[in-house]
């Protein structure tokens, strides 16, 4: 159920598929970054821990 574009339609499906790409590698990158800082986090908690 697209609406016909007509002959834009090269432009607005382009813009729409660069425009996903965009969004899911911000998303990939946010979440290695995530993962990245807790690793570091874990890290720094496990110097400062008291030996036990």
């Amino acid at each position: 159920m697209m609406p016909d574009l007509g002959k834009y339609a090269e432009a607005v499906l382009s813009a729409y598929g660069v425009s996903l790409l965009l969004l899911v590698l911000l998303i990939v990158w946010t979440l290695r970054q995530g993962r990245r800082a807790r690793r570091a986090l874990q890290e720094v908690e496990r110097r400062r821990a008291p030996d036990a």
